[in-house]
């Protein structure tokens, strides 16, 4: 069956990270390519002597040539194979599976499950798949339909509308794909509180699943104290917040109807209160203006979308991050609480914190690290693939 597929050659010296499991093959490791594969097809991988080192999916237009999903020279990819791997990357899940709390969670993040290039998440009732690359293209009728089987959800809505698939040459598509149409709003559970979710024109897939944890784990810093929710969306941090027992809560967002639906889910929760505000409007604009006019805050929660989607935007990003922190600093009293993500992959750990004090010696702050964040269990990380760890925060105190 080998024989029967396209084939991948690598140079010499360039089998260390196949060797070592990394599931990305980049166009500069390859020195010649056998049985003229299109976009999508699934090729070997073979070492200069024509050894087997991998089968993944091939794609010409993508930097990343070739993305491997066995190492395993005896393991066709059929639709046996796509059902172990969803029903695996779901079992991983079982705590959520078993929760009565909590409705919405990732199923299947791309290569950390074995997947690559395969996103799944579950609302309720319906599971939403997003294909980030040609090789799922020809595999998502077969996936979808899988997906009912294993979770037996309603319907399987399509939101592979993301920047990420220009790289691979592929055009945005939405829509269902199995099942019953997807109902226009979703209402789901986290941790025993209910969000409606906008399935097909929601940001991501609908809701930010990996904050999960973090909106747990930040809850109880809000009692009682004045909380400014910047890049809000739909506003779940403020609804934890609330709960919590905070004094008053401020949503900070550009969009008008992310915040119109921040205030429904505060509805829905049965924690619409008067002093909440909502302030439509750029972030960095709306922040200077509350410092000028001499707001303070008790706790600033900083959650902005990715600044970085390529090596070339590091350093803008970086003076991005460093000026919103700057103006989160200066808006709080002192021993004030700063709550701040950035979900840039290409940001890491280590240069996240060096930006935080980079503002705090600006603004002339002391600032104390409290706890360090990361995505949701949902998303982990596999070892052999640190890419997938995109997320860090910090909880920190501003003397």
């Amino acid at each position: 069956m080998s024989e029967a597929l396209p084939v991948v050659r690598l140079k010499r010296g360039r089998y260390k990270s196949v060797l070592s499991r990394h599931p990305w093959i980049f166009s500069g490791s390859i020195s010649s390519v056998h049985g003229s594969p299109v976009p999508g097809a699934v090729v070997d991988v073979h070492d200069q002597e024509g050894g087997f080192l991998a089968r993944g999916y091939y794609n010409p237009h993508s930097q990343i040539t070739v993305r491997i999903l066995t190492w395993n020279e005896s393991e066709p990819i059929d639709r046996d194979f796509w059902r172990r791997r969803l029903q695996a990357s779901i079992a991983r899940r079982g705590p959520l599976l078993e929760s009565t709390e909590t409705t919405a969670y990732r199923l299947a993040f791309a290569e950390s499950d074995g997947l690559p290039g395969l996103i799944v998440d579950r609302y309720g009732e319906w599971v939403v798949l997003q294909s980030l690359t040609y090789g799922i293209e020809p595999w998502k009728t077969t996936l979808a339909d899988l997906l009912v089987e294993l979770t037996h959800a309603r319907g399987v809505y399509e939101r592979s509308d993301v920047d990420v698939r220009g790289q691979e040459r592929l055009e945005p598509v939405t829509g269902d794909l199995a099942g019953e149409r997807v109902a226009e709003r979703v209402i789901v559970s986290e941790n025993g509180l209910r969000f409606q979710v906008d399935i097909a024109g929601g940001h991501k897939t609908g809701f930010y699943l990996d904050q999960r944890d973090n909106r747990r784990k930040i809850a109880p810093y809000c009692a009682d104290r004045r909380v400014l929710n910047v890049f809000s969306y739909t506003g779940a941090f403020a609804v934890y917040a609330a709960r919590a027992g905070a004094a008053a809560v401020t949503n900070v967002d550009s969009s008008y109807d992310a915040l119109v639906a921040g205030e429904e889910n505060l509805r829905l929760n049965g924690l619409e209160r008067e002093v909440d505000e909502h302030i439509q409007g750029d972030a960095f604009q709306v922040l200077r203006g509350l410092r000028d006019e001499g707001r303070r805050f008790d706790l600033v929660i900083l959650d902005p979308p990715k600044f970085a989607y390529n090596k070339s935007q590091v350093t803008a990003a970086t003076r991005g991050y460093k000026d919103i922190n700057m103006l989160g600093m200066q808006l709080l009293e002192p021993g004030g609480i700063l709550c701040t993500f950035s979900c840039s992959g290409l940001i890491s750990e280590d240069l996240f914190q060096k930006v935080l004090f980079g503002a705090s010696v600006d603004v002339g702050r002391d600032v104390r690290i409290l706890e360090r964040l990361a995505q949701g269990t949902d998303h982990p990380v596999l070892l052999t693939f640190p890419e997938a760890a995109y997320l860090k925060g910090f909880i920190c105190q501003v003397e």
